[in-house]
């Protein structure tokens, strides 16, 4: 920060022929030293002072800063996917109001990969359901088995 302040000779000197030199301009130099002096202004005198930014405009930008909400197409399609607690699964997908497929048969392992590649969200509780139907499935191959036996048993005491 510099202070320039003038002396009462170089006043003098700088002063116009036309004014007297005995009537110092005491307020300009109070002035000049007063601006120059100020601390809260660290800009040199010569640097214009930053004025406050306009306010934003209100409601919606226009021209290239516009949403394109409006240019973009959606398609609804829903597809609802069905299981059991025996494993069985179907799906549907229905277009808007129209229905595009109904009761078509998927496997359970073709139900848990889309459910894996969609989000990890969805596919541990259908992974729960699957895991389910396949311990039910066993119980029931295993009773199937046991019954399978008992029969095959009966069979060869028949014919000895």
């Amino acid at each position: 920060m510099t202070v320039d302040v003038l002396t009462h000779d170089e006043e003098t000197a700088e002063a116009p022929a036309s004014a007297p030199a005995s009537t110092p301009e005491v307020s300009t130099d109070e002035a000049t030293v007063t601006e120059s002096a100020s601390p809260a202004s660290s800009e040199s005198p010569a640097e214009p002072v930053a004025e406050e930014a306009p306010k934003p405009k209100r409601g919606r930008p226009k021209g290239a800063a516009a949403s394109t909400a409006k240019k973009t197409r959606t398609v609804e399609l829903i597809l609802t996917v069905t299981g059991t607690a025996d494993g069985e699964w179907q799906a549907e997908l229905k277009n808007g109001s129209k229905w595009v497929a109904k009761g078509l048969e998927i496997p359970a392992a073709a139900v848990s990969r889309a459910a894996k590649e969609l989000h990890a969200d969805l596919s541990g509780p259908i992974d729960e359901v699957i895991n389910q139907a396949r311990e039910a499935q066993a119980a029931k191959v295993a009773a199937l088995e046991a019954e399978l036996e008992k029969a095959k048993q009966a069979l060869a005491e028949l014919d000895a």
